[in-house]
C-alpha cells in the first residue's frame, strides 16, 4: 500500500514487505517487520513492536506493547500499555527456541488490560475481559472476566464492557441481559453466550 493509505510517524518503520491496511494509525517509535499484517483502521500507540503477527481490523494497541511472531489479534481487540504477549514457554539466551514459539489467538472484541501478561500458546475467546496485571497462562473463555495471578474467572462481560449480573458458575439455562446495552445472553455447559 501506498503511504496515503495509513499514516506512519516519521519516527516509525514499516518495513518493506509488511502490509498494513487503509486508516491505520502507527505513532513515535514504532517498529513493524516485514512478515506483519495489520488490518484496516488500527491504531498503534508509541513504541509499539509487531513482528510476524497478524492484526484484524480496528485494533488498538496501547502503548509499549510487542505483538512477537506467532501472535493473531482478531478484530476490534484492545491491548492496553505495556501489556505483554510471550511466545516461548522455556526461554533461554544460550539456546535458540524459534522452532518452539507457540501460537496466540485473541478473538474478536477480547480487551487485555494494563501491564497484563499473556503466557503463549492461550486462547482469549471472544469479548473476554483480561484485568490489568493479571497473568493468563491458558485459555480464557468467550465473554470471561479474568483477573489476579494466576488469572481467574471472576465474572462475565458483555460485549460492551459492562460487567454482567452473573455468577462466575451460572446457573444452568441461566438468561441474563446487560443493564447498560439490553444484550442477551445464556449459559451453556457452564459458560455464557450470546443469546
Amino acid at each position: 500500500m501506498s503511504d496515503a493509505d495509513y499514516f506512519c510517524h516519521e519516527s516509525s518503520y514499516v518495513d518493506e514487505g509488511a502490509v498494513v491496511g487503509a486508516g491505520t494509525k502507527i505513532w513515535h517509535f514504532c517498529h513493524v517487520h516485514p512478515k506483519a499484517k495489520i488490518g484496516a483502521r488500527c491504531v498503534l500507540g508509541q513504541n509499539v513492536y509487531v513482528g510476524d503477527a497478524v492484526l484484524g481490523d480496528n485494533v488498538r494497541v496501547q502503548n509499549n506493547v510487542s505483538i512477537y511472531d506467532g501472535v493473531v489479534l482478531e478484530d476490534h481487540v484492545f491491548c492496553g500499555p505495556s501489556m505483554v504477549f510471550t511466545n516461548v514457554m522455556n526461554p533461554r539466551s544460550e539456546v535458540s527456541r524459534r522452532h518452539e514459539y507457540r501460537m496466540t489467538l485473541v478473538k474478536r472484541g477480547a480487551t487485555i488490560g494494563a501491564n497484563a501478561t499473556i503466557v503463549c500458546g492461550g486462547t482469549i475467546g471472544e469479548y473476554a475481559f483480561v484485568a490489568a496485571g493479571a497473568v493468563v497462562r491458558g485459555d480464557v473463555p468467550a465473554y470471561a472476566l479474568v483477573a489476579g495471578v494466576p488469572a481467574k474467572r471472576i465474572g462475565w462481560m458483555c460485549r460492551c464492557g459492562i460487567r454482567l449480573a452473573v455468577d462466575v458458575q451460572p446457573a444452568a439455562g441461566l438468561a441474563v441481559a446487560c443493564g447498560e446495552c439490553g444484550v442477551g445472553y445464556r449459559e451453556s455447559a457452564g459458560l455464557i453466550t450470546a443469546a
